[in-house]
C-alpha cells in the first residue's frame, strides 16, 4: 500500500488491517474503488499462524501463500481418526505482502468513532468515504467466549516425538497433558509451518472465561515431558487469545447502516475460531456490494442461518463437561467428509448444516444431547 495524497471523500475507508481488511482492501483496489486503510500500525508484521481447509481457499489467493498441506490430517478424540480433508497452513509473511499489494493509501490512526460514512481519528482527523467498513477484529471484551492457545515452534526432530508417526494433529484430546477428568479441556494442535519447522501448541477451543495462557503453557511442557520431547530453550513462542463471537452491538450497528466486515461481522466460526479462510473467500462478495452500491451479497438469508445455527454449536461446546468433549468430536469425525465441510465452511446451506446437526444428535450420548437440546432452546451460557 502505497502514501498518497488524502482526496475530499474515498469510495471506501477500512478500518483495520488484519488478514479480512487487508484482503478488503486489496480486491476493492483492484475493481478500481479508491481505498483508504487505517490502522494504529499499518506496517506491523503478523505472526499468528493461519490455518484453513484447502477447499475453503479463493481460486485468487496465488500457491506461494500456503506453506504446507496435510492431507490426511489426524484427530485424537476417544480414538485415532483420519480426517479426509487436506489442512493449509498458510505462509503468513507471503499472505500479508501480496495482500498488501495495489493502491489503497494507508493512515496510520486509532480510530474513536465510526459513522457509515466518517472515520474519526484520535488526533481529531476526520477521513470521510462513501462506505466505512469496521475490520478490526472481534476486540477483548471478558464476557464473550474466546479461544487461547500456548505454542513452541520446533525443528521436525524434535517435533517426532509428539506426533507418534502422524503427519499432523489437528486435534488430539488425549490428557497426557496433565488434566484430570474435572478440569476444563484442552488439546493439542501440531502441524508443519514449513519443510523444517513444526508448531506444537496447547489450544482450549472454547471458553468463557478461556484458559490462561500460563496454564497451557504448563499443560503443553507436561504433554511433551511425558511424550520425550525436550523443547529447545530458544524455541520461538506463540501465544494466542481472541474472541470467538463478534462484539455485543453487532446486531445494533448493523441496524445502523454501519458496514463490518471478517470477524467482526461474524465471518468468524463460533465452535472453531476460523475466520481467515472465510475473510478471504467473502472480500469479493463485499468488494461487488461496494462497486454497484448495493448490500446483502455478504449477509442474505441463508448466510445469517447458517451463523444462527452455527452459534447453537458454541453455545453446546460452552455446555458439554470435559469427559463429554471428546466424545462429541468422535461423533464428529465419524461424520462423512462433505458433511463436515458443510458444518465447518459451508456459510450457502442452512439445510446441510442442520443435517450435520442432525446427525451429530442422533449418534450422540444422551447428556450430549441434553446439552444440545438446551443450546438450540435458550440463547446464552453464561
Amino acid at each position: 500500500m502505497a502514501a498518497a495524497s488524502h482526496p475530499p471523500n474515498w469510495d471506501v475507508a477500512i478500518v483495520g488491517l488484519g488478514p479480512a481488511g487487508r484482503a478488503l482492501a486489496h480486491r476493492a483496489a483492484l475493481r478500481g474503488l479508491t481505498v483508504v486503510a487505517i490502522d494504529p500500525h499499518p506496517r506491523r508484521s503478523w505472526t499468528a499462524t493461519y490455518g484453513a481447509w484447502e477447499d475453503e481457499l479463493p481460486h485468487w489467493l496465488p500457491e506461494a501463500a500456503i506453506a504446507t498441506r496435510t492431507q490426511l490430517p489426524t484427530a485424537w478424540t476417544t480414538r485415532r481418526q483420519s480426517i479426509c480433508r487436506t489442512y493449509c497452513v498458510l505462509n503468513t509473511p507471503m499472505l500479508q505482502s501480496m495482500l498488501s499489494d495495489g493502491t489503497a493509501t494507508l493512515i496510520a490512526g486509532r480510530a474513536v468513532d465510526l459513522s457509515p460514512t466518517a472515520v474519526l481519528l484520535g488526533d481529531g482527523t476526520t477521513v470521510t468515504a462513501r462506505v466505512v467498513v469496521d475490520a478490526r477484529g472481534t476486540g477483548d471484551s471478558p464476557d464473550l467466549a474466546q479461544q487461547t492457545a500456548y505454542g513452541v515452534v520446533v525443528d521436525t526432530g524434535t517435533a517426532a516425538g509428539a506426533l507418534d508417526g502422524e503427519h499432523a494433529l489437528f486435534m488430539d484430546w488425549r490428557t497426557d497433558n496433565g488434566t484430570s477428568p474435572s478440569d476444563p479441556p484442552s488439546f493439542l494442535y501440531a502441524v508443519p509451518l514449513s519443510a523444517d519447522r513444526f508448531l506444537l501448541e496447547e489450544t482450549c477451543l472454547v471458553g468463557r472465561p478461556a484458559l490462561p495462557v500460563s496454564e497451557l503453557a504448563t499443560r503443553l511442557h507436561r504433554r511433551l515431558r511425558h511424550r520425550g520431547v525436550s523443547v529447545p530453550s530458544r524455541s520461538d513462542v506463540e501465544r494466542v487469545r481472541f474472541a470467538v463471537e463478534p462484539p455485543h452491538d453487532a446486531g445494533r450497528t448493523a441496524g445502523s447502516g454501519q458496514v463490518r466486515f471478517g470477524a467482526r461481522a461474524g465471518l468468524m466460526h463460533p465452535g472453531t475460531g476460523y475466520s481467515v479462510a472465510a475473510s478471504l473467500s467473502c472480500a469479493d462478495a463485499l468488494t461487488r456490494d461496494l462497486v454497484e452500491g448495493t448490500s446483502g451479497r455478504l449477509w442474505p438469508w441463508r448466510a445469517r442461518t447458517v451463523a444462527s445455527l452455527r452459534s447453537i454449536g458454541l453455545r453446546t461446546l460452552l455446555r458439554l463437561d470435559a469427559e463429554s468433549v471428546p466424545e462429541f468430536f468422535e461423533h464428529f469425525f465419524d461424520l462423512p467428509p462433505h458433511v463436515q465441510a458443510a458444518y465447518l465452511s459451508d456459510r450457502a446451506h442452512p439445510a446441510a448444516t442442520l443435517s450435520a446437526m442432525r446427525r451429530m444428535f442422533l449418534a450422540s450420548s444422551a447428556d450430549i444431547r441434553g446439552a444440545m437440546l438446551r443450546s438450540a432452546l435458550h440463547r446464552e451460557v453464561r
